[in-house]
C-alpha cells in the first residue's frame, strides 16, 4: 500500500497571542490543519475569527506585541517558527507569497507599478531586470487590466480599488510559489473580474500545482474553488470539511448561520430581510468557558458549558459542536414573515429621480504637446427613473460608469449634458447655493466608510455637523438628542458618541455612514457599494437595516453593487450598465429569470453559488478580450467587441434601450439570444 504524501504545510495547535497592558489578546488558539501541494483550503468566518492573523503568522509578518506562543509551522519539513528573520525572508516571496486584502496600502504610493513588480521578482535572482518587465505585462494582462503595456507605467493611485488587487494579484504569483496565500483576494472586484480571478488560482494548481489558502467572506467563492473548508471562530477552527459537505450538511451552528445569512443568487427571496447572528463574538481576551458561540446558538445544549474538542465525523469532515456529535440536527431558520410593501406606493409611484441623455466627460491632459485632446466618456447618454419608495439596483464591472452615474445624480459632479429631474425640480446645473435646498433630500453613502469619515471627529461631531449647517436643530442639546436618536436607528449605543471612527469595526462604521447619511431626514438615498467589505453577517444586518429604515421612513434607494446575490435579494429594479451606456433595466425576478442582453447573462453567469453541486450543473458564459477603453470606445453596440452573437450590424448601429418581454429594456439587436 502506497504512503500517503508529506503535506506541504502543517499546522499543528498555532496560538498566535497580542501581549497588550489590557492582557493577552488570543487572536488564534489552537488551530492545526494540514495543507497538500496543489491542494486549494479556504477559511472563512466573521471579521476577528483568527482568519488573516493565521494567515499572517504562516508568512511571519506579525511585529509586536503579537507573539507566536505556542505550536508549529512545518512548510517542507521546516519550522517556520522558528527560523530567523534573514532565513525566513528567503522563503518569504519565492516559496510562500501573499496576497493582501487593501491592495492600496500594500503597494508603495511614490512607485510604479513595473518597479514593484519587477523588484518582486529580481529580489530572489529568478529573472533578470528585462525578464521581470516582459513577464509583468504578460501578468497584468492575464489579470485584467486593459492596456497593459502602458498600464505598467503607471502609479497605484492611478488605478481603482479592483485594478490595485489584480497588480497584487500578479505580485502574488510572479514567483511562481509552491504556497499562495490570498485574503480576501475578490473583495474589490466585480463578478467577472472575479472569475477570471477564481480561474486563475484554479489553474495555478492545475499547471504549477500552487497549494492555495484562500480566506474569503464570499461563500460563493469558496465552494468554487476550494477543495476543502475550515470554518474559524473566537480563534480557533470549529468545522473542517469538503465543500460538497459542509456546505450542504453543516454540522456546526456556526457554519449553519453563515450559510442562512447570505443570500443565493439562485434562490427566489421570499423576504428582503435575511437571518443573522444575534450577538457579538467573544472578547478574545477572555474567552468564555464551554463553547465560545454558546452564547449566540439557537441549539445551545446543557452539554455546552464545557468545552468542546474538533472530533471527526466520518473520515474527511469534523466538527466542534456537542449538538451533532450526540446526532443532533440542525433546524432550518424561522424566518419573520414578509412585510407588504405600501400598496398606495406601489399602486401610483411618482418617480423621485428623472435622468435623461446624461453624460459626464472627464478631459484629460494631453500625453505630448501636440497630441489631441483626449476625453473619457465615463457616462455616456444615460436615461434611468427611479420611483418614490423603491430600490433600483446598479450594477455592472469597474470603470462601467457607476460610482459617477450616482456622484451626477447627487450633484457631486457637474454633468456634461442630458437632464437631472429630483422631485420635480431641474437639478442639471443649479449652482450649489440653488441646489442646497434639496440637498437635504438626497444624501449617500460611500463604499468605504473610513474614508469618509473624519478621523480626527467624534462621531459625536460628525452626526452634529450637517444638524447645525442645515439648521435641522437649535443648540447643542437638541443637536445630542437628535444625534442619540439617529445612533440608536441604526443599532448602536449612546456611548459611541464619544469614540473616533478607528475605534470601531468596519460593519459598525458602515452603521455611523448610514446615520450620517439619515442626518437630515432624505427621501433618496443613493448608496455605492455599502457592504462590499463586510463579512456575511454583518452584510446580512446592514441589508435588513436599510430594509426596515425603508418601510419606517419610506425611503428611496439607488443601490450599487458588484454582489448580484444581494441585488437580487434587496432591489425592486436592476439597471444594468457597461462603459457608460445602459444595456438592460428590468424587475429584478424577471432580469435574473429572463437576461435579454449577453452582457446581463453574462454577469449572472459569473456569479458564484455556495453550493458545489449547482456550480456544476450551471452554464458559465466566459468573457472574451479586454474591456475597452472608455476614452475611445467602440463604434455601434460598446458590448460587441465582448459579445459572443455580435453581428456586422452591430459595429455600426447604436441598439437604442427599447421596451422588450415583461416590461424590460435592452438595448440589444438580438435580445435572447446567446
Amino acid at each position: 500500500m502506497q504512503e500517503a504524501a508529506e503535506p506541504l504545510l502543517r499546522v499543528r495547535d498555532l496560538r498566535t497571542w497580542f501581549l497588550t497592558d489590557a492582557g493577552p489578546v488570543r487572536a488564534v488558539d489552537g488551530v492545526s490543519f494540514d495543507l497538500a501541494a496543489g491542494e486549494t483550503l479556504g477559511i472563512v468566518g466573521e471579521s476577528g475569527s483568527g482568519k488573516s492573523v493565521c494567515a499572517k503568522t504562516i508568512m511571519r509578518l506579525l511585529d509586536p506585541p503579537a507573539k507566536i506562543v505556542g505550536g508549529s509551522i512545518e512548510f517542507r519539513g521546516r519550522d517556520l517558527a522558528k527560523l530567523n528573520e534573514e532565513e525566513v525572508r528567503a522563503v518569504r516571496g519565492r516559496e510562500i507569497a501573499m496576497v493582501f486584502q487593501d491592495p492600496m496600502t500594500s503597494l508603495n504610493p511614490v512607485l510604479r507599478i513595473a518597479r514593484q513588480l519587477v523588484e518582486a521578482m529580481t529580489a530572489h535572482g529568478r529573472f533578470t531586470a528585462a525578464a521581470a518587465r516582459t513577464r509583468a505585462i504578460d501578468l497584468l494582462r492575464r489579470m485584467g487590466v486593459a492596456s497593459a503595456q502602458a498600464a505598467v507605467d503607471r502609479y497605484p493611485h492611478q488605478f481603482s480599488g479592483g485594478m490595485r488587487q489584480r497588480v497584487m494579484l500578479a505580485m502574488g504569483v510572479s514567483n511562481e510559489p509552491a504556497l499562495l496565500i490570498a485574503d480576501e483576494p475578490t473583495t474589490a472586484l466585480d463578478v467577472t473580474i472575479q472569475a477570471q480571478i477564481l480561474e486563475l488560482l484554479r489553474g495555478l494548481n492545475a499547471d504549477l500545482g500552487t497549494a492555495v489558502i484562500l480566506i474569503s467572506h464570499d461563500l460563493g467563492v469558496i465552494a468554487n474553488v476550494c477543495s476543502r473548508i475550515l470554518v474559524m471562530y473566537a480563534g480557533e477552527v470549529v468545522e473542517e470539511g469538503a465543500p460538497e459537505d459542509l456546505l450542504t450538511d453543516p454540522r456546526h451552528p456556526y457554519t449553519w448561520a453563515l450559510l442562512h445569512a447570505a443570500p443565493r443568487i439562485d434562490a427566489e427571496a421570499e423576504d428582503r430581510r435575511l437571518v443573522t447572528i444575534e450577538g457579538q463574538p467573544p472578547d478574545p481576551r477572555a474567552w468564555p468557558s464551554g463553547c465560545r458561540f454558546r452564547a449566540r446558538c439557537p441549539f445551545a445544549i446543557d452539554k455546552c458549558a464545557e468545552h468542546p474538542a474538533l472530533l471527526p465525523i466520518d473520515a474527511t469532515r469534523a466538527s466542534r459542536c456537542w449538538v451533532t456529535q450526540a446526532g443532533g440536527a440542525l433546524h432550518e431558520p424561522a424566518r419573520p414573515k414578509p412585510q407588504a410593501r405600501d400598496a398606495q406606493a406601489v399602486a401610483a409611484p411618482q418617480p423621485m429621480l428623472e435622468v435623461r441623455g446624461l453624460t459626464k466627460h472627464f478631459p484629460l491632459p494631453r500625453e505630448t504637446l501636440f497630441a489631441e485632446h483626449r476625453v473619457l466618456r465615463a457616462v455616456d447618454g444615460v436615461d434611468l427613473d427611479v420611483m418614490a419608495g423603491e430600490t433600483v439596483g446598479l450594477v455592472g464591472e469597474s470603470g462601467c460608469g457607476k460610482s459617477t452615474l450616482a456622484r451626477l445624480v447627487t450633484r457631486l459632479h457637474e454633468p456634461t449634458g442630458g437632464s437631472i429631474r429630483f422631485a420635480g425640480t431641474d437639478i442639471t446645473h443649479g449652482t450649489q447655493a440653488e441646489i442646497r435646498p434639496l440637498r437635504r433630500r438626497m444624501q449617500m453613502i460611500f463604499q468605504d466608510p473610513y474614508a469618509s469619515l473624519n478621523p480626527r471627529m467624534t462621531v459625536g461631531e460628525i452626526l452634529t455637523g450637517p444638524l447645525l449647517l442645515h439648521g435641522i436643530v437649535e443648540g447643542q442639546a437638541a443637536a445630542r438628542s437628535r444625534v442619540e436618536e439617529l445612533l440608536g436607528l441604526v443599532g448602536l449605543p449612546r456611548q459611541a458618541m464619544a469614540r473616533f471612527p478607528h475605534e470601531f469595526s468596519g460593519g459598525q462604521r458602515q452603521r455611523i455612514s448610514i446615520a450620517r447619511a439619515l442626518a437630515l431626514g432624505p427621501d433618496f438615498v443613493v448608496a455605492d457599494e455599502p457592504i462590499s467589505a463586510l463579512d456575511v453577517n454583518i452584510q446580512a444586518q446592514i441589508i435588513n437595516l436599510m430594509v426596515d429604515l425603508q418601510d419606517r421612513l419610506g425611503l428611496t434607494y439607488l443601490f450599487i453593487a458588484h454582489d448580484l446575490a444581494v441585488v437580487r435579494h434587496v432591489c425592486d429594479r436592476i439597471v444594468v450598465l457597461y462603459l457608460g451606456k445602459v444595456m438592460e433595466i428590468g424587475r429584478a425576478a424577471d432580469l435574473f429569470a429572463r437576461p435579454l442582453h449577453p452582457y446581463t447573462r453574462t454577469l449572472i453567469s459569473a456569479a458564484p453559488v455556495p453550493d458545489p453541486r449547482v456550480e456544476r450543473t450551471r452554464r458559465h458564459v466566459p468573457l472574451k478580450g479586454e474591456p475597452p477603453s472608455a476614452m475611445n470606445p467602440p463604434s455601434g453596440c460598446r458590448f460587441r467587441t465582448r459579445c459572443p452573437v455580435a453581428e456586422e450590424r452591430c459595429a455600426v448601429e447604436v441598439p437604442p434601450l427599447l421596451p422588450a418581454a415583461d416590461g424590460q429594456l435592452v438595448a440589444c439587436h438580438f435580445p435572447g439570444r446567446i
